[in-house]
């Protein structure tokens, strides 16, 4: 049974063939199929530290009958909400036992910076588009941090979704990373039900997310990867996107590589499972590095070019 969500119900006959061509053909009639079991990946255990420089897997999650944090009617008192619940969960967690719990608004101006230059948190709203929709208007007010001791597992609360769910470590071993994030995951689902709330999910769209583009797992699962001579090369684009990888600067989106190092990390979202895009990840940056030796080599690398998956 296909559960209504508006306004992908309500507005159906736009929104169908939108979501068909920007996911790849998928159809109404399609069902998301979910996969957080992590002894299904393959390897992903060895990908070349002198390459790989991190290893990451995130996704957002939207809890049901809480407002949106891009929409203009919510509201302080959810933000608030939201952030008292994590609180909650928090106290809740016993994986692993212990778990510092950051708000926003008691950080230091140098605290925040170190944790944004680490790549644990997120920076103020600045895009046009997410301070017209009235995201700012109570920062730093609600937004919190919760991580493990190592950092290895992080959870944002009140960025662009209600939660975001992030795995990470340095180095390239992605069978590390990814049971960090689906236990984590797990966890926090049992915690909410046992307060009686629930994600937002449905057999069609699977997760719902704030971007249309990241319904279904609203995973990405990354790399930073040094690839100074691939990253020139001309055939780059055709690789990744025949890999069904995309690239972007290790700042985020729209931001450009330095030093020849990528964020790559899948380019889909709906339609495929969980595992079976960290496993493109982890076969696609295998391949990566091995054009890149064939070009510090000064060697041809035309047989490597893949066929589109």
């Amino acid at each position: 049974m296909r559960l209504r969500f508006p306004p992908y119900d309500v507005f159906k006959e736009l929104f169908d063939p939108i979501l068909e061509d920007l996911h790849g053909g998928y159809k109404p009639s399609d069902e998301h199929k979910p996969d957080l079991n992590p002894d299904n990946l393959q390897d992903g255990d060895d990908l070349a530290p002198n390459y790989v420089l991190s290893s990451q897997v995130r996704s957002g999650h939207s809890i049901r009958a809480s407002a949106s944090p891009h929409v203009p009617h919510c509201s302080r008192g959810e933000h608030g909400a939201r952030e008292q619940l994590a609180v909650e969960l928090r106290r809740a967690w016993t994986w692993p036992a212990t778990w510092p719990v950051l708000a926003l608004k008691s950080m230091t101006q140098a605290e925040q910076q170190q944790l944004i230059d680490d790549h644990f948190l997120f920076d103020e709203p600045l895009s046009p588009l997410l301070l017209a929709s009235g995201m700012a208007r109570d920062w730093p007010d609600a937004p919190d941090i919760w991580h493990s001791d190592s950092k290895i597992f992080l959870v944002w609360v009140n960025e662009e979704e209600h939660l975001r769910v992030i795995s990470v470590q340095k180095g390239g071993n992605m069978k590390e990373v990814f049971p960090w994030f689906c236990n984590g995951l797990a966890q926090i689902e049992t915690l909410f039900k046992s307060k009686n709330y629930e994600f937002m999910w449905n057999p069609h769209l699977g997760y719902i997310l704030t971007c249309p583009s990241n319904l279904g797992t609203g995973l990405r699962a990354g790399v930073h990867i040094k690839l100074p001579h691939l990253g020139k090369h001309e055939t780059f684009p055709k690789v990744l996107k025949r890999l069904r990888l995309q690239k972007r600067g290790t700042g985020g989106v729209d931001t450009a590589a330095l030093g020849g190092v990528f964020e790559v990390s899948n380019a889909d979202r709906l339609g495929f499972s969980e595992v079976e895009l960290v496993q493109v990840v982890v076969d696609g940056v295998k391949l990566l590095i091995e054009m890149e030796q064939r070009l510090e080599q000064g060697w041809a690398i035309d047989d490597l070019v893949p066929a589109q998956k």
